[in-house]
């Protein structure tokens, strides 16, 4: 019995490894069941992958969410999802953020620390110098809370690493356009 061929990944070949681009991906649609499904289903279907997914109702009345979407691949890959977004019947509006510029990308961190004594003075400067709040605290542990550019995140879990972290929860990344003009 011969065993299914899957189809080629775009990350797969030496010119797609050499080009790859992350993009955030902003899309609108109905608030439904099965929508997030289908626009997954279209990343999976196709071997693409996903960095990292948001979805919130932004428009109550209207019943509307808005997925944020980081992903990578080449400049065409890139393109290509765009438009098969597009494609999809509840999606109302496809922007690709990184093309348009000027968006603001914020993600939130749970950090959960263990530390006595001299690790948990140091953890504690370095969450202040983060501008991270604790939010609980027993004599053992503590859990922070970090918004910011995900790199800032990204950091502050590698220096919590060498004091005592235990675990980290993410949000993923949360992205809209400046100015005046909608995403």
């Amino acid at each position: 019995m011969n065993s299914p061929v899957s189809p080629p990944s775009p990350y797969s070949s030496a010119i797609g490894k050499s080009n790859v681009e992350t993009h955030t991906l902003s899309v609108l649609v109905d608030n439904e069941p099965g929508v997030l499904a289908r626009v997954v289903g279209l990343f999976s279907g196709r071997g693409y992958n996903i960095e990292s997914l948001t979805v919130a109702e932004v428009a109550h009345g209207e019943h509307l969410s808005r997925i944020t979407i980081v992903t990578s691949g080449t400049p065409e890959a890139i393109e290509q999802i765009g438009h098969q977004l597009d494609r999809l019947v509840p999606v109302h509006t496809v922007t690709d953020l990184t093309l348009a510029g000027r968006a603001i990308e914020r993600e939130l961190a749970l950090v959960k620390v263990r530390g006595k004594g001299e690790n948990r003075v140091e953890a504690l400067r370095l969450a202040d110098a983060f501008r991270a709040k604790v939010i609980d605290a027993t004599t053992e542990s503590f859990v922070l809370e970090l918004t910011g550019a995900t790199r800032k995140i990204d950091d502050f879990v590698e220096l919590m690493r060498g004091i005592g972290l235990v675990e980290v929860a993410r949000t993923g990344i949360a992205a809209i356009r400046r100015g005046p003009e909608p995403t």
